[in-house]
């Protein structure tokens, strides 16, 4: 990947969908750190990543079910998920995306 240092949603938007109908498109990678822009339609179909991440809502409304926990979200939230935590974004709007941010080693760094 070059070495960009600025992303917008706009331009990682106008990738989506990807080829294959992929809602999610990786805007920057470098070391352990991936940046992607996710923007699912109609439902979340994501299970347990290996990584801890971060999501930080750009745009959009609904609820985000990370565990245990259900908490509804908008934009400017910051949500974190560790490694292996089931979760998902339910009864979202259509305008919803959110950057997220994948870092450390497999497994997490609280392992």
């Amino acid at each position: 990947m070059s070495e960009q240092r600025h992303f917008t949603v706009p331009d990682a938007l106008s990738s989506l969908p990807g080829p294959d109908g992929e809602r999610w498109v990786v805007a920057w990678q470098r070391g352990s750190v991936q940046i992607e822009l996710y923007a699912p339609r109609g439902k979340d179909p994501q299970g347990p990543h290996t990584r801890d991440e971060l999501y930080m809502v750009v745009s959009g409304t609904g609820e985000f079910i990370n565990g245990p926990a259900r908490h509804p979200f908008r934009p400017g939230d910051v949500i974190f998920v560790p490694a292996g935590v089931v979760h998902r974004f339910e009864a979202f709007s259509d305008d919803f995306a959110t950057w997220v941010i994948f870092y450390g080693p497999e497994g997490g760094e609280g392992s």
